[in-house]
C-alpha cells in the first residue's frame, strides 16, 4: 500500500469556544475563541493550538477522531488561549491540561516568563523557539513565526498552506497593542514585514471569530483589512499609536 499524500495524512480541526467544545461556559461563548487540532493521520500524533476552557473536551475530540495528543502550541499568554485569570474569572488551560497528558508546550522565548507567570506551570514543561523553528508532529511540519505587537513572544504558526495567527491577525483587525507587553511598532513590523512571505493563497486563521466567516485567504485579507491601509510606520503610529 503506498503512503497517503500530504494533504491525506494532514490532520486539521478549528474548533470555537462554546460551540464546539465548553458549551456551557459563559466567558468561553462570550470570547469565542478558536482553537486547532494539528496532526499527522498516518502516525496519529496531534497538537493542540491554545488549549483553553473545557480542556478535557479537546482532548476528548481529539483522541474520538483516532489521535494521540503529543503536544500544545501556544500563540501567546493570555488566559483565554492558555489558561489563567481573566477579568475575574478561572479560565482552564495547559495546568488542566498537562494533569491529563505530560506533554511539551511550545512557545516563543520572550514568551515563556509570560506564561509561567499567567498559568503558574513551571518552565521545565515549557519549550522555547527562535522564529523560524519547525516542530514536527508525525511528518506534518508546524514552522513557527515570531510576530511580537501583542505580546512580545505572539507567534504564528504555518503549516500546509495555511496561517494559524493567534491574535496576531484577524480577518478584521488586529490584536490590541494597548496591554501589558504589547508594541504598536512591533504589531507594525510583524503583519508587514514578518509575514509578509506567507503567500496570497494561503489561508488565514484567527484565534478568535471576530467577522462573518471563520478564515479566509491571506490575500483577501490584505485586501480588506484595514490594518494594510497604512503604507509607512508613520501612517500606522497615527492610527494606532506606538511613538
Amino acid at each position: 500500500m503506498s503512503d497517503p499524500t500530504r494533504d491525506d495524512r494532514l490532520y486539521f480541526r478549528q474548533l470555537l469556544s462554546g460551540r464546539d467544545f465548553a458549551k456551557g461556559d459563559q466567558m468561553a461563548r462570550q470570547m469565542v475563541n478558536f482553537v486547532y487540532l494539528i496532526g499527522d493521520r498516518a502516525t496519529g500524533e496531534a497538537v493542540v493550538v491554545d488549549p483553553a476552557y473545557a480542556v478535557a473536551d479537546l482532548v476528548d475530540i481529539l483522541e474520538a477522531d483516532g489521535m494521540k495528543l503529543t503536544g500544545v502550541l501556544g500563540t501567546h499568554y493570555h488566559p483565554d488561549h492558555l489558561g489563567g485569570q481573566m477579568a475575574g474569572w478561572g479560565v482552564e488551560g495547559i495546568s488542566a491540561l498537562l494533569e491529563r497528558a505530560q506533554v511539551p508546550v511550545h512557545l516563543q522565548k520572550q514568551e515563556v516568563p509570560w506564561v509561567e507567570r499567567t498559568t503558574g506551570v513551571g518552565a521545565s514543561h515549557l519549550v522555547g523557539h527562535d522564529s523560524g523553528d519547525v516542530v514536527r508532529v508525525g511528518a506534518v511540519e508546524v514552522e513557527l513565526i515570531h510576530t511580537p505587537g501583542h505580546t512580545p513572544g505572539s507567534q504564528c504558526f504555518l503549516v500546509d498552506g495555511r496561517l494559524v495567527a493567534g491574535d496576531t491577525l484577524f480577518l478584521e483587525g488586529c490584536g490590541r497593542t494597548d496591554l501589558p507587553g504589547s508594541d504598536p511598532v512591533a504589531m507594525y513590523d510583524s503583519i508587514n514585514h514578518r509575514l509578509s512571505r506567507v503567500p496570497d493563497d494561503a489561508v488565514l486563521f484567527p484565534g478568535h471569530l471576530y467577522s462573518a466567516d471563520p478564515s479566509q485567504s491571506m490575500g483577501d485579507t490584505r485586501k480588506t483589512n484595514y490594518v494594510f491601509r497604512p503604507r509607512s510606520l508613520d501612517e500606522w503610529t497615527t492610527m494606532f499609536g506606538g511613538r
